[in-house]
């Protein structure tokens, strides 16, 4: 038997986002903006090279830039 989730073609990880959004969003007001506050996160990442740290970088910031990246090459081919 296949999960919904998983036959609708998300990853776990995206079922859990889309869950709690909604459980969020169906809060009163009040427990609606403590329960928004908890669910923001800043994912940061450093690339190791020869065994020393590189800059600190958004995840977020991150991966927008190398999807536009990507979208760029998908389009000159």
């Amino acid at each position: 038997m296949a999960f919904a989730w998983k036959a609708a073609g998300l990853t776990y990880n995206r079922y859990l986002a889309v869950a709690s959004r909604v459980v969020r969003r169906s809060l009163n007001e009040e427990k609606r903006l403590q329960a928004e506050r908890r669910g923001e996160m800043d994912l940061r990442f450093a690339k190791w090279e020869n065994g020393k740290q590189g800059e600190n970088k958004s995840l977020a910031s991150a991966n927008e830039a190398a999807m536009a990246e990507h979208a760029g090459q998908g389009q000159s081919s």
